[in-house]
């Protein structure tokens, strides 16, 4: 039996890098050779058993790679394209995307239908963060990678980009309107980079790290704030001249930044949340107007499928989008564990890391 090197969840606490075999493939699946993957915010929370998954499972979600082997069914693809597949791989069979919620996608009827439910890789099946993964219902999920991009300008589209641009459509953004983002990680600098796409006039980055601040300006911020610098509500309501903001994206997790998100808005904002939280929320009384401010408090989770991917693709080579910088380190597969150190300790001015087998 062949084997292959995973980073693999252990308990809570470890994951480590281990031999298992190499996935087998069915009919509707593709056996995708990873070049190169990377570890994600939500990769720490299962690591921290903040999140469960089962253990023995191949851990991550961000793959892209080279077609080894393409099943019987899948057509339009030939083996060793280079290719990337979306952090959620729906099946577009079930009654969520059938809806247009891809990212919801259930599954079947006996797995029960639950959110989140379109995240397969590292979390109900073997993901990305190995030699190799399978990749199932391949002709609804993988995306040619265009002649010229390498893997770094292209990592960030399987889940990054396409959950930090998810947030700033969800917050409905006019050209014209004055936007804010809490919180320039990864997915904070890519729904910047979405709200500028989007047409907003002003764009407000958040944070309390001056060099994520200056790549948010590179990514399109008009004013950035520091928060240990400034009262960033008191500072937001100068800027709007007491108006508030047209939509508020909250890519933290926090309470904090959530409530100051909320008490951005103008009457008839946006809040759209695209923080993983791990604790429960309280909304103030005070912020939420009673309930009559007429405020739309919105959440997203990564879109996915090869159509959405081709269109972040398209994006990423039209040059309107740099991604490059967020690769701030690169790592080999071999180094994982030193790598999930760095990551989650958030050391070395770390945003993302590139992952190379």
């Amino acid at each position: 039996m062949a084997m292959m090197k995973a980073a693999v969840f252990v308990e809570p606490g470890r994951i480590e890098l281990q031999d298992k075999p190499i996935p087998e493939i069915g009919p509707n699946d593709a056996l995708l050779r990873i070049t190169t993957t990377t570890i994600c915010g939500t990769d720490v929370h299962i690591l921290k058993g903040e999140y469960p998954v089962a253990r023995g499972l191949t851990i991550g979600h961000e793959p892209v790679g080279i077609i080894e082997k393409l099943g019987s069914n899948v057509q339009g693809y030939q083996e060793g394209q280079r290719v990337i597949a979306g952090a959620i791989c729906p099946n577009f069979s079930s009654y969520a995307s059938q809806d247009g919620l891809s990212s919801q996608d259930g599954g079947c009827s006996c797995h029960g239908y639950k959110p989140m439910g379109g995240w397969r890789f590292g979390n109900t099946i073997d993901g990305t963060q190995a030699e190799y993964v399978l990749v199932p219902d391949a002709q609804a999920n993988l995306a040619p990678v265009p002649d010229g991009l390498t893997d770094e300008q292209v990592l960030m589209c399987p889940d990054i980009m396409s959950t930090g641009f998810a947030g700033a459509e969800a917050a409905n953004i006019k050209i014209g309107d004055i936007v804010v983002i809490f919180a320039q990680g990864p997915i904070g600098l890519c729904a910047t980079a979405g709200a500028k796409l989007r047409g907003a006039s002003t764009i407000i980055a958040v944070d309390g790290v001056d060099a994520r601040l200056d790549i948010a300006r590179q990514m399109g911020a008009d004013v950035t704030l520091n928060f240990r610098n400034v009262d960033v509500v008191d500072e937001i309501m100068k800027l709007t001249g007491g108006r508030g903001v047209d939509a508020a994206i909250e890519a933290l997790g926090t309470q904090t930044t959530f409530e100051q998100a909320l008490r951005a808005l103008k009457p008839g904002g946006t809040l759209s949340s695209l923080g993983v939280y791990s604790s429960d929320l309280t909304i103030p009384l005070g912020a939420f107007h009673a309930g009559l401010g007429d405020n739309k408090i919105v959440t997203s989770l990564c879109p996915g499928g090869k159509e959405r991917m081709r269109r972040l693709l398209n994006v990423v080579a039209s040059g309107r989008v740099d991604l490059g910088p967020l690769v701030t380190h690169q790592y080999t597969l071999n180094d994982i564990e030193s790598a999930y150190d760095l990551f989650a300790n958030q050391r070395d001015g770390v945003l993302k890391v590139a992952i190379k087998p």
